[in-house]
């Protein structure tokens, strides 16, 4: 009987998890994470997955499969997640803390756990798979249900750690998992989905920033594309690329974040076509295969709503690769990660630097 330690966040996502994992004679351990974002309401119920609730919830369904349970103290780490949070925006850039959430904590600090306690496995509630590929090496694909598919917020998990990973809810539809959930009497079987960052329940980026690191507004302008005037704002932090309300501008026509510059502090807007861009460039790049020495063809998606669309990616340094779009994409946004996909299966991805703003020459590629 292989053991497996279970990320269980007190939703039906994991908690349907450790049903299957039981079920398929694993022998469980289910892991609630406590971040220090420890308050507590119904509107944060119904939003998050890190309240006190949530591990209320998460130890009533332990006890219902009969499996040990432990709340883990991450709040040290968590306020980590917390501060690059925060420097992200006063950096001008759109950051992702879930991201690293799930690449740190999830995968790195449970799973260390996990080898303390003998475990062969370290599994969550993603709706991804891991499946073989073609030589039988484990990678990362797309769940079965595409509505739900988290396997962009994936690409940071080392390659190595794959063949210890399990995802057992990435074979099911979202409402297949909610019907296990009923049938098997799991008392959080309508519990709603978590929708924001766990520690922004009321969605309040702005405020959560400035309270957190009340120096960092500086006041700059916000200008046109062509350089002309139309504003003053009060930090940059109040902005993301792609952004069209909340401006304070009235131009005549509509108006969207463009372009954010941190040591000027200038925020520039402009009409819906100027945020397309042929291409990005990222950083701390993550390979799932072995990298390419050659432009390598894939789908690239640079958002979690986001499309894959077709592209070239060219790798620049140990970490660094440029992608180029087939056809140019809309509000290309530092800060935010780009995945890249061959068909379902996860090439790697990155954190997003910058957006190309023409296209490269071929014999640059």
């Amino acid at each position: 009987m292989s053991r497996v330690v279970l990320a269980m966040s007190g939703g039906v996502d994991s908690s349907v998890a450790a049903h299957l994992l039981k079920e398929a004679g694993h022998e469980v351990i289910g892991l609630f994470m406590r971040t220090g974002a420890h308050g507590d309401s119904l509107e944060r119920r119904a939003k998050t997955c890190c309240s006190a609730t949530d591990s209320l919830d998460a130890q009533a369904v332990a006890d219902r499969l009969d499996i040990p349970f432990y709340a883990l103290d991450f709040e040290r780490e968590f306020a980590r997640i917390m501060d690059d949070f925060v420097d992200e925006y006063a950096a001008g850039r759109t950051p992702n803390p879930c991201v690293m959430c799930n690449i740190w904590l999830k995968f790195g600090k449970l799973w260390a756990y996990g080898k303390q306690v003998g475990a062969d496995f370290v599994a969550t509630g993603h709706y991804a798979q891991i499946v073989n590929d073609a030589s039988g090496t484990p990678r990362i694909s797309r769940g079965a249900d595409a509505t739900k598919d988290q396997s962009y917020v994936l690409f940071g998990l080392r390659k190595e750690l794959l063949k210890h990973v399990l995802l057992p809810v990435g074979g099911y539809a979202k409402s297949e998992i909610r019907a296990i959930a009923r049938d098997n009497d799991l008392p959080v079987h309508d519990k709603p989905d978590s929708q924001e960052i766990c520690f922004i329940p009321d969605d309040n980026y702005l405020r959560f920033v400035r309270e957190r690191r009340p120096e960092i507004s500086a006041p700059g302008t916000i200008q046109d594309v062509d350089g002309t005037t139309l504003a003053n704002h009060e930090g940059i932090e109040g902005f993301t690329i792609g952004q069209r309300r909340g401006l304070g501008i009235a131009v005549g026509e509509p108006r969207y974040v463009v372009q954010i510059e941190p040591l000027s502090r200038t925020v520039t807007v402009g009409p819906r076509e100027a945020l397309d861009r042929p291409g990005l460039v990222a950083a701390r790049f993550n390979w799932q295969i072995d990298p390419p020495n050659a432009p390598l063809r894939c789908e690239a998606q640079i958002r979690a709503r986001h499309k894959a669309v077709p592209a070239t990616v060219v790798r620049l340094d140990d970490d660094g690769v440029r992608v180029m779009f087939d056809v140019a994409q809309s509000a290309v946004t530092p800060g935010q990660v780009v995945t890249l996909y061959d068909g379902d299966l996860v090439i790697g991805g990155g954190w997003i630097e910058a957006a190309v703003d023409a296209p490269v020459p071929s014999h640059q590629a």
